[in-house]
């Protein structure tokens, strides 16, 4: 009992001292650091958010993009009359209202009919805004009143944190519990009396709402989206390699992954333009084949083979 407690001590100690650190960037880091901060924390929000819904239900979604833009346009279109704060709220109401439609209607598909349709979201948004943008306006893409670099870094340390809660929260409650069982055996959960499509429609919308709250505070950045931009495809590519690098279950395995990834892909991009999308491929064809359970999966496996050795030895 007193080892768990110390162990979950320690723990808040260094999640505490981790954001303590972050929240103290802005003022120690040069500005090209905080940008990559800032690119590192939207990541890991769509990562967690990603994964709140698909680790443990087994529904792989890659409409990440699709919610993610929806906050973007809602920056852009509310960005001059509202302050950034409630543009944020908006955007994320926005995204939680589009996933609650998507879901209702795509939430009974399963494998890869459910995957083929929330990418076939991405792409249908993506073309029907660009054809109200050329067709019915008359011109393609808008200006977002831009945010300071350290303003756009705290709104997306504060939206990683509240989401970060919301999903251990949600992990630690019997719906937790039922999402985990509808992974193990949807038939099963629903005859145990789990309302499973229900429960699957308010946590992907719930996971959207995150997406778009970092679609709406990232925008303020660029300063300047398009259809293009803001429904990029490799944004619903990207949470699920990062999820599946670090770990899918653990909240902490998609936080990893996405750290990892973001700067490993910033590295790439600038040394490797020509190569680095091959080099992505190879490092996630070695990580699916001797890491199955990610990053942390690996690590638990490596100790526990050095602790059953050091007990061995003794």
């Amino acid at each position: 009992m007193k080892k768990t407690t110390s162990k979950r001590m320690f723990t808040f100690g260094l999640v505490l001292l981790i954001l303590v650190l972050a929240a103290c960037a802005p003022l120690y880091a040069p500005v090209y650091t905080v940008i990559l901060l800032t690119s590192i924390l939207m990541y890991m929000t769509i990562a967690v958010s990603w994964a709140l819904f698909s680790g443990p239900t087994g529904y792989i979604s890659l409409a990440s993009a699709a919610f993610f833009g929806a906050g973007i346009y809602t920056s852009a279109i509310l960005g001059k009359a509202l302050p950034l704060p409630l543009v944020i709220v908006v955007g994320a109401l926005a995204s939680f209202c589009l996933a609650l439609l998507v879901g209702a209607l795509t939430l009974r598909l399963k494998g890869i009919y459910f995957v083929m349709f929330t990418f076939g979201l991405v792409e249908l948004l993506l073309h029907f805004i660009l054809w109200w943008e050329v067709t019915i306006c008359g011109t393609t893409g808008r200006v977002v009143p831009p945010a300071g670099n350290a303003t756009v870094f705290y709104a997306m340390l504060i939206i990683l944190v509240i989401l970060v809660l919301t999903v251990f929260i949600i992990r630690r409650s019997r719906y937790g519990l039922a999402l985990f069982s509808i992974g193990e055996n949807e038939e099963a959960a629903a005859h145990a009396g789990v309302h499973v499509t229900v429960l699957k429609i308010i946590i992907f919308a719930v996971s959207a709402l995150f997406m778009g709250a970092a679609g709406a505070a990232m925008a303020t950045r660029w300063t300047y989206i398009d259809p293009r931009i803001a429904f990029n495809p490799l944004i619903s590519f990207m949470p699920v390699l990062m999820a599946i690098f670090g770990g899918i279950r653990p909240l902490y395995g998609p936080i990893i992954g996405a750290a990892i990834f973001t700067y490993l892909e910033e590295f790439l991009i600038t040394r490797f333009p020509y190569y680095y999308m091959l080099i992505f491929g190879i490092i996630m064809v070695v990580a699916i084949l001797y890491m199955p359970d990610g990053l942390v999966g690996l690590i638990q496996r490596l100790w526990k083979g050095i602790s059953g050795r050091k007990h061995a030895d003794t």
